[in-house]
């Protein structure tokens, strides 16, 4: 198998930025000529675990960082609005008027139970457009449900995901390591182990993070060909010649 370079991006499927960064990762990557080399897994980090599933103002976003934050509906709106345009300019549509506030643990076990699938960037995709753009609510069990089957999970594989322990445990331990390499918010990116990237940067400055990285990695890590000299062969389920 070849041997490649892991980035790993702690996010949470409720932080406005987390999804513009994911954004701006994929078009640096896109421009990153050595990208087959690279292997990206995303991971969890619950910005507010103790959010209730219903919080105070929940259809009501604008009202609901006004009333904790400390600040008043209109300053909360304009600081909204900035924030909608900010999406936009890298091509995301956030529909902040129809957002339902909630705990975003339930989302982040059935991206969890995914990544065992290889779909856990499908899965951060999905859960992104469903909250920020189609305001669904990421606490109802037939909404997500709806959502897993869109993921490629099916309905019993979303009911697990959501009630086994395990889920949970992981999406706990991940938070916990992000936090170990002194992550204190999302996104945040951790390549080679090496170096990191904190909040959404310009594709610019990702790419250019992402060579550096890359060109130290493929030091300690040559890829190296052997130099075959061919002779007679068996090969399995085909004939010797």
């Amino acid at each position: 198998m070849e041997n490649k370079m892991k980035i790993e991006i702690w996010s949470d499927i409720m932080c406005p930025f987390c999804y513009i960064g994911k954004r701006n990762f994929e078009k640096a990557l896109a421009r990153f000529p050595n990208k087959d080399l690279v292997e990206v897994e995303w991971k969890s980090f619950q910005l507010d675990p103790t959010m209730p599933e219903a919080p105070k103002y929940q259809d009501d976003m604008y009202m609901f960082v006004a009333d904790r934050k400390g600040m008043s509906y209109e300053q909360s709106k304009t600081k909204h609005q900035d924030l909608i345009q900010y999406a936009k300019s890298v091509g995301l549509e956030y529909n902040l008027d129809k957002a339902l506030v909630t705990n975003s643990m339930k989302g982040h076990r059935i991206i969890q139970f995914a990544k065992t699938k290889g779909l856990g960037e499908k899965a951060e995709e999905i859960l992104f457009f469903a909250y920020f753009t189609a305001g669904k609510n990421l606490n109802n069990s037939a909404t997500l449900v709806e959502l897993g089957k869109e993921i490629g999970l099916t309905e019993s594989e979303v009911y697990t995901a959501l009630t086994d322990p395990l889920y949970l445990q992981k999406v706990e331990s991940e938070s916990y390591e992000a936090q170990s390499f002194g992550a204190t918010g999302v996104p945040f990116f951790v390549l080679n182990r090496k170096y990191a990237i904190a909040g959404a940067q310009q594709p610019n400055h990702i790419l250019q993070t992402l060579e550096n990285s890359f060109a130290e990695w493929q030091k300690e890590s040559p890829q190296t060909a052997l130099n075959v000299t061919a002779g007679k062969v068996c090969i399995p389920d085909k004939e010797c010649h």
